[in-house]
């Protein structure tokens, strides 16, 4: 629970695997706690993480058109600090299962999810890392300067319309004022929601640039790993 609103997530792990390992909290896109994201919760649990997809909507509420995910979406950007007590019952959550090393949390995000796990890592949550796919560069405050210790993982679609250079030329100057650790990839040829296999029927069914690109999934996927190895010394 958060501010008495109930909070669904989904909870997955190997439970063939001993011993504590690292958190991942899964912020899902703006049309809310779906398939796509529990199947990414499913994949860190292959990849040895205990991994938490969160319900940052409430109540499990979900989008099927982009008029009510834009809805849904805004209510959490216009009002941040219910955003940041959700994330926060979720990281909670995360951090006090037994067979999770609380000294190890990571989020990932995906799109509007993208944007949420940027800005809580800059209000200065105690996050190891954070990886953006596709996501929103808007909504981040800049981090204050030598205070956040987070590193920043950002994988964006070189040709995401929703994505300005001007967003991206703010971000780095933020990162890089502040002494932030960061990576920002540009996937070429890659458009908005490159890693979501459902991307291309959604982009026809509403008339929205959205594409899947196998090729960029498959390289963010793989960096996401490299930094987290990196961050957990593992």
């Amino acid at each position: 629970f958060a501010d008495s609103t109930l909070l669904k997530g989904y909870l997955v792990y190997d439970n063939k695997q001993k011993g504590k390992r690292p958190g991942i909290l899964v912020v899902h896109e703006w049309w809310g706690l779906n398939d796509y994201a529990r199947s990414r919760a499913r994949m860190l649990a292959e990849l040895g993480y205990v991994a938490l997809a969160l319900d940052m909507f409430g109540d499990g509420k979900t989008a099927d058109n982009p008029e009510d995910a834009q809805r849904l979406a805004s209510e959490i950007f216009t009002n941040l600090k219910i955003g940041e007590n959700r994330f926060m019952a979720a990281y909670n959550f995360l951090k006090s299962q037994e067979n999770v090393d609380s000294s190890k949390i990571a989020a990932i995000g995906y799109c509007f999810g993208g944007g949420v796990v940027l800005y809580m890592a800059s209000i200065g949550i105690d996050l190891k890392a954070v990886a953006s796919f596709h996501g929103s560069l808007e909504a981040i405050v800049p981090p204050k300067k030598n205070e956040v210790k987070t590193f920043f993982l950002v994988c964006n679609g070189a040709d995401d319309s929703f994505t300005t250079k001007q967003q991206i030329d703010a971000f780095k100057t933020e990162m890089d004022t502040a002494n932030v650790g960061y990576e920002f990839v540009n996937y070429a040829g890659a458009i908005h929601s490159f890693t979501n296999p459902a991307a291309d029927s959604l982009g026809q069914k509403f008339d929205m640039p959205l594409a899947y690109n196998e090729k960029a999934d498959k390289e963010s996927w793989l960096e996401m790993q490299k930094v987290f190895k990196k961050v957990f010394d593992e």
